[in-house]
C-alpha cells in the first residue's frame, strides 16, 4: 500500500496544470487590475472630483465633517489606483512566472479587500444595506481569489490540479 502514496513534491505537472495556472494568473491581473485601474485613474486623473450623489449620501453623517467626503474619495482614489500599480508592479517583476512568488500580487489583493471594506463601511453608515451586500460579495470573491493565488506554484504545488484528482495521497491528508 506504501507504493501507492505519492508525496507531494514527487506530483508532475501535467498540461492541464501548465494550461490552468496561465489562464487563472491572466485572469487574475485581467480582472482586479482593470476593475482598480479605471476606477482609480478616473478619481484621480480625470478630474471629476466627488460626485454630488456621494456628496448627499454622507450628507448628515460624522465622515461629512471629519475627514470630510472629499478626504475620503480622494483617500479611495489612492487606494483604488495603488492596488493597480501593484498588480503592474507583479507584473514587471516577473510575480507571474510559476517559480517566483507572488508576494507583490497577494498584497495588492490584500489592499484590494481592504479597499472593499472601507467601501463597505461607508454604505453601512448610510444605511445602504443593499450596497453593503453587494460589496461583501466583493470581499468574498477577492478572498477565493488570494486562496486561489495560494493554491499556485510556487505557493502551491507544481501539479496544483491535477494532483487534486489524481487519487493520490499527501501526506496529511488522511488514511491511506
Amino acid at each position: 500500500m506504501a507504493a501507492d502514496v505519492r508525496l507531494r513534491d514527487e506530483a508532475e505537472p501535467t498540461i492541464f496544470d501548465h494550461i490552468g495556472y496561465w489562464v487563472t494568473l491572466v485572469s487574475v491581473y485581467f480582472l482586479v487590475g482593470v476593475l482598480f485601474f479605471y476606477s482609480g485613474k478616473s478619481k484621480l486623473f480625470d478630474g471629476h472630483g466627488t460626485p454630488p450623489a456621494i456628496e448627499k449620501q454622507f450628507e448628515g453623517t460624522f465622515v461629512a465633517t471629519f475627514p470630510g467626503v472629499d478626504a475620503l474619495w480622494a483617500i479611495l482614489s489612492v487606494l483604488e489606483f495603488a492596488i493597480a500599480v501593484l498588480l503592474a508592479i507583479s507584473l514587471v517583476t516577473g510575480e507571474f512566472l510559476p517559480h517566483r512568488r507572488k508576494t507583490v500580487l497577494l498584497v495588492g489583493l490584500a489592499l484590494a479587500l481592504f479597499t472593499f471594506a472601507c467601501l463597505s463601511f461607508g454604505q453601512t453608515i448610510t444605511g445602504n444595506t443593499e450596497g453593503t451586500a453587494s460589496l461583501y460579495e466583493y470581499f468574498g470573491a477577492t478572498g477565493i481569489i488570494v486562496l486561489l493565488v495560494l493554491l499556485l506554484p510556487p505557493h502551491g504545488q507544481r501539479a496544483w490540479l491535477s494532483s487534486r484528482f489524481s487519487g493520490s495521497v499527501t501526506p496529511g491528508s488522511g488514511p491511506v
